[in-house]
């Protein structure tokens, strides 16, 4: 119905005035293109914002064993200086009994060896403090450069991937950065006609791309998530539901990602989400086609970090 209608309205506008349909075109054109260019400007912004928080959570956890560790240090040398206010007190005593028997100066003496030993149990104390400070505030600095590397090297893949699919724009697919991973988003109209899992030759121009981004990138962790929109599947074949048909779909790109040599298999995840993670509600058309979708979710690989935090 609605390709009856486009046609009716296209040779209306045909004999109204060709000119005037290319104009409105152009114009068409170049607003959509300003929505979708403002509305990935929004996500990415809303996507920094989010990492920032969730490092500044991090951040303010580090700071407050640092604060707890300071405070140690603060007890330890109150403690330090009232023995040595002890000592000294002990010292004028023992000047003031030097006189007296040998019992009094042995039974003074003995009270000066233990607070002489006290004194260095807490010298030693300090020292092993001020020690566990310094490593502290090392490995937190260790630990924000390498965050901040991460992110760095999250934006300049998420460069790269943008730049090497450059030709895909306006064609279904969408990179964007967030949360500290990059989404590669592939709508069906790009990869699948309708029921099949089989990917079309433009669409696996476009996995290909991906693939020769992540062979470079060797140390990235990869998800596939296969997304469907909430209509049943209606095929035939092996094929029993929306959760069959987002699982093919998305073992069909691992496959053709795999066929690079350089990507790293053990790296590669395959998942099936069916309809369950839709991005716009599923009661208008546009919405059914934004949910069907395959995405490739980069995340650099946490072990350095996970492994820092363990050792506070």
């Amino acid at each position: 119905m609605i390709k009856k209608i486009s046609i009716g309205l296209l040779i209306m506008a045909l004999s109204t005035s060709c000119v005037s349909k290319k104009i409105y075109n152009d114009l068409e054109n170049q607003f959509a293109n300003l929505k979708k260019e403002n509305r990935a400007i929004s996500d990415e912004n809303a996507a920094l914002l989010a990492s920032k928080k969730q490092l500044e959570s991090e951040k303010a956890t580090l700071q407050s064993k640092l604060d707890d560790t300071n405070a140690n240090l603060a007890k330890v040398q109150a403690d330090y200086e009232a023995v040595k206010n002890k000592m000294k007190v002990m010292q004028d005593s023992y000047a003031a009994l030097e006189k007296n028997s040998n019992e009094a100066l042995e039974a003074n003496m003995k009270k000066n060896r233990e607070l002489l030993a006290q004194l260095d149990a807490k010298a030693k104390a300090l020292a092993l403090e001020q020690e566990k400070l310094n490593a502290s505030s090392q490995r937190l600095k260790e630990l924000e450069d390498l965050i901040a590397a991460k992110e760095a090297s999250m934006k300049k893949l998420k460069e790269t991937l943008s730049k090497a699919l450059n030709g895909f724009e306006g064609k279904g697919l969408t990179v964007e950065q967030k949360n500290g991973k990059v989404y590669v988003s592939m709508e069906n109209k790009l990869l699948f006609n309708s029921g099949s899992w089989a990917v079309g030759t433009e669409g696996k121009k476009a996995v290909v791309e991906v693939g020769k981004v992540l062979g470079d990138n060797p140390d990235i962790s990869v998800l596939i998530e296969g997304h469907t929109d909430n209509d049943p599947y209606e095929g035939s074949g092996p094929i029993a539901d929306n959760w069959d048909l987002s699982t093919k779909r998305a073992t069909a790109i691992v496959t053709i990602l795999g066929e690079n040599k350089k990507v790293n298999k053990q790296n590669l995840t395959a998942a099936g989400r069916s309809e369950y993670s839709p991005l716009a509600p599923n009661n208008t058309a546009e919405g059914k086609a934004k949910n069907r979708r395959i995405e490739i979710i980069l995340t650099p690989r946490l072990d350095e970090i996970s492994k820092m935090l363990n050792e506070f």
